[in-house]
């Protein structure tokens, strides 16, 4: 089922609300060998460097709703979190402009400036000693506490509205691409690539896609870091599983157990999955910032991962199996602008 429209309104709603650009690349689609290639933009949405607070400010406005319902004193609620840093910062964000509290939990390994941006939000931060699945636990362990309430994008058995909510929230962005593609003569795209964490953004683009009522629907493609490819290695073995996740520069990638309600819409939905290193993903981004669209790592996996799939020994099949041709329509969702992650471009 397509996300409630109630979900676009409010964000329409709110006083720093604009579409991001959906920027038309024609460089990339010479060197792709495809029609057209557009870039969804993500590095300005709602005063922050990432997507994430569409989704963040959809679930704390249905949270407190909800509260309000059932009389409890939605004023002192303390909002919890666990980030490699972009949903982190969107929830500090929102818990600040609402006159709420913020706690957020970070792994070892997110980048001190990421760090110190969420603080500046007036939350308070604590360290995980390990990944960020320990943060995870550590997070939903202080939203036990008495007027806490967790707000995690990823999902697990007995913990699954809130996260719903985040996802219902990212279906904004996926309008807005309609919109915008109708605008520029556009009725649908062959191919959206979209970056993969924990799959909550590749949910709310399966269910858009594959919930069209006709027309063909877009081959998707899920593009993780080479450290930290659970989707990708559940997608191979047939059922969600765990991964010991490694450093990269992609933080907001660096996960290692996908979403357990994402994980059957990625099963029956995605086309491809592909795994890219941290160079391919640095030479995207500035390949990207050349072309004047500012990305970080997280956002310019997606151009490494059709760069990968569509060129290269193998290419040829890997296209006909994904249904493209030298007119197709590709989109690259570009989830963070170079602000949001501050580790320089590497070159491994």
């Amino acid at each position: 089922m397509p996300a409630p429209a109630e979900a676009q309104a409010f964000h329409a709603s709110l006083p720093e609300y604009a579409p991001t650009p959906l920027t038309e690349l024609p460089s990339l689609a010479a060197e792709l060998a495809v029609g057209r290639v557009f870039v969804k933009d993500e590095s300005s949405r709602l005063g922050l460097p990432a997507f994430k607070a569409l989704g963040v400010s959809w679930a704390v406005h249905r949270v407190l709703a909800e509260r309000a319902a059932r009389g409890e004193d939605a004023g002192a609620v303390t909002l919890v979190s666990a980030t490699d840093g972009n949903h982190g910062r969107a929830v500090a964000r929102t818990a600040r402009l609402l006159g709420r509290r913020a706690h957020i939990f970070v792994p070892k390994g997110v980048h001190p400036d990421a760090v110190t941006a969420i603080a500046a939000e007036k939350a308070e931060v604590t360290q995980a000693p390990g990944s960020y699945d320990e943060a995870v636990r550590q997070a939903a362990e202080a939203a036990a506490a008495p007027d806490a309430v967790l707000i995690q994008d990823t999902a697990w058995p007995g913990y699954e509205k809130v996260p719903g909510w985040i996802v219902e929230g990212y279906s904004t962005l996926c309008v807005e691409i309609d919109e915008q593609l109708a605008a520029a003569g556009v009725s649908a795209p062959e191919l959206v690539a979209v970056p993969v964490g924990v799959g909550s953004l590749a949910q709310a683009v399966v269910t858009h896609y594959r919930s069209r009522p006709s027309g063909r629907a877009p081959a998707l493609l899920s593009v993780e870091p080479e450290a930290a490819a659970c989707v990708l290695e559940s997608l191979t073995g047939g059922e969600p599983v765990s991964v010991a996740t490694g450093d990269t520069t992609m933080a907001g990638l660096n996960c290692g157990t996908p979403s357990s309600i994402a994980w059957p819409y990625l099963h029956g939905g995605l086309d491809a999955a592909v795994a890219v290193t941290d160079g391919d993903s640095a030479r995207a981004a500035g390949d990207l910032a050349a072309l004047g669209v500012s990305s970080g790592p997280c956002g310019a996996a997606t151009l490494a991962g059709v760069r990968a799939v569509l060129t290269g020994v193998g290419a040829g099949e890997r296209r006909t199996a994904l249904g493209l041709g030298p007119t197709s329509v590709v989109v690259l969702l570009s989830t963070e602008g170079t602000a949001a992650n501050p580790y320089p471009a590497v070159d491994r």
